[in-house]
């Protein structure tokens, strides 16, 4: 699902990535409370006082639920994997995360590598600590380091977070076209055996300073382990699916495809020994995940649940409540182009279906999208006014206005573009007089999630536009967006989906010319320039980069090509016998602070 580099929480480690979510998780009520817009406040830990029962975490096995309605795809490597939902289940390998960070996602040292930036040398040094290892006991390399960069831009890859930031790199757009063999801007001071890289750029930007921006890899990948395999079948491999190997506080002992993922304790784990021996990891579907933890049968969820679960799981007894605006936001997107594989780029089709921004904007003021997260929403979602999630405070635009419902607007855009009603139709045609069926790809969830697209429909029915499932149905998470990542496809015209974001909010990779995340393929000369500004030289001085941001944000809006959906806040409930339990993001031992109070859930 999802984008670049990112975030999903403590417990899913710094990604260097960005990932599609899935959209399925509920909406929410439009408020002007605190400062971002949610109408409830949680905390992010559950201060358990009860005393640790080491009996139970040695013999005991911590049962954490993944809510998602789709197998997961079992990617385990963070260069590759597309969705948040395998960053979840393999969140107790660590995420290979290269880099400790505070509250506010700046890097800090004390993690698997410190880094320092020279401006002026314009380089940045990797430094892996000297107990830096693999989950099998190998050294973890300054190849290890560089060879991440080589998986993400090798012509072949599968990795879908390139993106023109990387090219800042010296010789990264030479080895992406396939022209180099290897990335000359980057070197080895004490050779690829040693625990030093350093990275040759032609700029530094501000976002560096940061996990997850989109210049600067924040993962390592085994060199040793999976030089025999060749990049573009990595994500098939063995490696990647059965054996995988991890630098984080647990290691896999199993993996059951699209089920679950076991866990036990890494001996060459270099930081906080975990408490709790063993981990398992399970699907539920959405439509069941209310009944499991009203049954006890998990401590916690790795997914945050929606507003809907939120209702009816706030009060349930054995369980506190945790949790934090979410980097993360719901979407609408529309097809108006194609990704050329011979360039590597998004291309505009002025042609296409969805290409008339009237129609578009239309679109998104035909939507009550604030009475639906009323309904459904609980206070966990609420209706999202630009493509910039308010934990970003500095950057987030809270004047925008989105797309409020605005019926009477919608049906004066379309009369406007010539999408008129003919020869006593009920539907629009175009311009030309054509028929027109707009075909709507949502991924299949729960009974709310069905609620909100048949109201969707409804709304623009109302206004006279035939929108259509595609394919006449809710479609299956991974055929979903197998078929919007297609490098040109005609089965989708408008979509729902979600992005688990960055924790550094350059959007570059998830709308970037060379972006495979950029699945509607929107292109313009003005989206790339007000992205590139967003880490020029200027851009040190943040006011100057907060005006960027929100002049972006409004040019987005303006375009419509993508439209905002929804903003929310991640919540999980947490069993009474779970201790150490906290998700910000200063908590980089999420998983080895865990312990159990008891050997049975409360």
């Amino acid at each position: 699902m999802n984008k670049k580099k990112l975030v999903l929480s403590a417990m899913a480690v710094l990604a260097t990535v960005s990932l599609a979510a899935c959209s399925s998780k509920s909406s929410s009520k439009s408020s002007s409370s605190s400062n971002n817009g949610a109408s409830l406040k949680l905390s992010s830990a559950y201060k358990n006082t009860k005393a640790t029962d080491k009996t139970a975490d040695n013999n005991s096995t911590l049962k954490v639920a993944e809510a998602n309605d789709s197998p997961f795809q079992g990617i385990s490597d963070t260069v590759l994997a597309t969705n948040a939902e395998d960053s979840d289940v393999f969140s107790p390998g660590g995420g290979d995360s290269l880099f400790n960070v505070d509250k506010n996602y700046k890097i800090i040292d004390g993690g698997l590598a410190n880094q320092r930036i020279n401006r002026k040398a314009k380089t940045v040094t990797i430094k892996l600590r000297s107990n830096a290892k693999w989950s099998n006991g190998m050294d973890v390399t300054a190849k290890d380091i560089e060879y991440a960069y080589e998986v993400v831009a090798n012509k072949n890859t599968t990795s879908q977070q390139y993106s023109s930031d990387f090219n800042a790199i010296k010789g990264m757009a030479a080895y992406h076209a396939g022209t180099a063999k290897t990335i000359s801007g980057i070197t080895y001071p004490d050779g690829q055996k040693g625990n030093t890289a350093v990275i040759h750029l032609t700029k530094i930007t501000p976002s560096m300073k940061f996990a997850g921006n989109s210049f600067i890899w924040s993962t390592v990948e085994p060199y040793e382990y999976i030089k025999n395999v060749p990049i573009a079948k990595l994500a098939s491999s063995t490696q990647v699916r059965k054996d995988p190997i991890f630098t984080g506080p647990y290691k896999l002992d199993k993996v059951v495809e699209g089920e679950s993922t076991t866990w036990s304790t890494n001996k060459y784990y270099y930081g906080k020994t975990p408490q709790i021996k063993h981990i398992n990891i399970n699907v539920v579907s959405t439509n069941n995940i209310v009944k499991a933890i009203q049954s006890k049968k998990y401590d916690f969820t790795i997914s945050s649940l929606g507003g809907t679960s939120y209702k009816q799981l706030k009060n349930v007894k054995g369980y506190a409540k945790a949790g934090q605006p979410a980097l993360a936001y719901s979407y609408f997107g529309f097809n108006v182009g194609h990704f050329d594989t011979k360039t590597n780029k998004n291309v505009m089709d002025k042609n296409s279906k969805m290409a008339n921004k009237n129609l578009r904007q239309a679109m998104m003021y035909a939507l009550n999208v604030d009475q639906v997260y009323k309904k459904f929403g609980n206070g966990i979602t609420w209706r999202a006014n630009t493509l910039v999630p308010p934990v970003f405070q500095k950057y987030w635009d809270s004047s925008a206005k989105g797309f409020p419902l605005n019926v009477k607007k919608a049906e004066k855009l379309l009369d406007e573009a010539g999408y008129k009603k003919r020869n006593g139709s009920k539907w629009r045609s175009d311009p030309n007089g054509k028929k027109l069926v707009i075909h709507f790809g949502a991924m299949t969830g729960n009974s709310t999630s069905a609620a909100e697209y048949q109201d969707y429909l409804q709304q623009w029915h109302k206004v006279g536009l035939d929108v259509q499932f595609t394919g006449g149905k809710t479609m299956e998470m991974n055929s979903f967006y197998s078929t919007l990542q297609a490098p040109k496809q005609s089965k989708i015209d408008i979509y729902a989906a979600a992005w688990s974001t960055s924790s550094e909010p350059t959007p570059t990779q998830l709308y970037g010319v060379t972006a495979p995340y950029n699945m509607g393929h929107f292109v313009s000369k003005k989206n790339t320039q007000l992205m590139a500004e967003m880490n020029n030289s200027k851009s040190f001085n943040d006011k100057y980069r907060t005006k960027i941001f929100k002049e972006w944000q409004e040019y987005m809006n303006d375009q419509a090509a993508v439209a905002p959906l929804s903003f929310s806040y991640n919540w999980y409930p947490v069993n009474h016998r779970v201790k150490g339990y906290d998700v910000s993001p200063a908590n980089t031992e999420f998983w080895s602070s865990l312990s159990l109070t008891s050997s049975k859930l409360q």
